[in-house]
């Protein structure tokens, strides 16, 4: 089944005129008070820069353990670096348990952060800005993920400004709150699956993401990405040829006091008698605002009598708390 997750082309709001900015606007609105999903097209990201990195990707992941291992990741609290098959259980950012997610990772975040800047270095900033960790393998890795690193976080700030308008708020409102964003870009291996798995163990357990938005590039191979609908039903994301898909996370949910829905979502598995071929990767940028950028209601969702449901809280602070319950594995942080 398929659900109805609108495709949007941004090009109109790209090319700045009034009524372009006021029709991409209100198409995202509906999108995000509706369903909290939905996929872009029009967004000028070069399909040729996409396939790259994924040509990276699949040649990184394709190597032993022992190479992938030279950029392991650091620290349980650093989001960087290369994490194995089942090391992660994303429900228990829910406070569910279940077996490991049948996926390995590689993740990268900030680069060409400038050392000598104490905003980057002070006990406030803590793992925000920890330095990436390279393989030793394949060449060339490092250069294309960090352009590409700089590509989502141009087409992340974008969407943001189609945020703004789309909630009534100036169209520059979110852009000293994102201009040293704490995001993450991440590649996820989904291997074949030639044996069953374990009980309640899925390619990534059921989640909502953490931050304002989520650029997924997703491939058409079997047990892919679902959302779970407003009648309770889980219905699959469709893949749209040169489109990106979008989903709110908690935070912007809470910047908006619920006027926008952060969606449950998770990654299935193959149908077994597809599981010995359905290897699948997918690239992800997790774009979060500045660590200090203080996210409390804004101005223009509230009804009149109604009140902000939140306290006010850093994005930095927010991501933290989220990512140590469930790297925790269920453990209090």
């Amino acid at each position: 089944m398929s659900t109805d997750i609108p495709v949007i082309d941004v090009s109109p709001f790209l090319a700045g005129t009034p009524e372009g900015i006021a029709q991409v606007a209100d198409e995202i609105g509906a999108a995000c008070r509706d369903r909290g999903f939905f996929q872009i097209v029009g967004h000028g990201v070069p399909e040729d820069h996409i396939e790259r990195v994924y040509d990276l990707a699949r040649e990184f992941f394709d190597q032993p353990d022992e190479i992938k291992a030279t950029a392991a990741q650091p620290a349980p609290d650093q989001v960087r670096g290369w994490t194995t098959v089942g090391a992660e259980g994303l429900s228990y950012s829910l406070g569910e348990e279940s077996p490991g997610d049948l996926k390995e990772k590689m993740d990268m975040g900030p680069p060409n952060v400038d050392r000598n800047d104490t905003y980057f270095t002070n006990d406030e900033a803590g793992p925000h800005f920890a330095p990436n960790v390279w393989p030793t393998s394949p060449a060339g890795m490092e250069q294309e993920w960090t352009a590409y690193f700089e590509t989502m976080s141009e087409a992340a700030r974008q969407l943001m400004r189609m945020f703004a308008v789309a909630l009534d708020l100036p169209i520059d409102y979110f852009e000293d709150k994102i201009d040293r964003h704490i995001s993450m870009l991440r590649a996820l291996n989904y291997p074949d699956q030639p044996h069953e798995p374990l009980p309640g163990q899925l390619r990534a357990g059921a989640h909502s993401d953490y931050g304002s938005l989520t650029l997924l590039r997703q491939e058409d191979r079997p047990g892919g990405l679902q959302v779970l609908a407003k009648n309770g039903e889980w219905t699959n994301v469709p893949v749209v040829p040169g489109a990106f898909v979008v989903n709110i996370g908690d935070l912007m949910a809470e910047w908006t006091n619920d006027l926008w829905v952060s969606t449950m979502h998770r990654v299935i598995n193959p149908p077994r008698d597809r599981g010995g071929d359905s290897r699948r990767i997918s690239l992800v940028f997790f774009h979060q605002p500045n660590y200090d950028a203080m996210v409390e209601c804004l101005p223009t969702v509230l009804a009149p009598g109604e009140t902000a449901k939140y306290a006010p809280v850093t994005s930095g602070q927010h991501l933290y708390d989220k990512f140590t319950k469930q790297t925790g594995m269920g453990a209090e942080a």
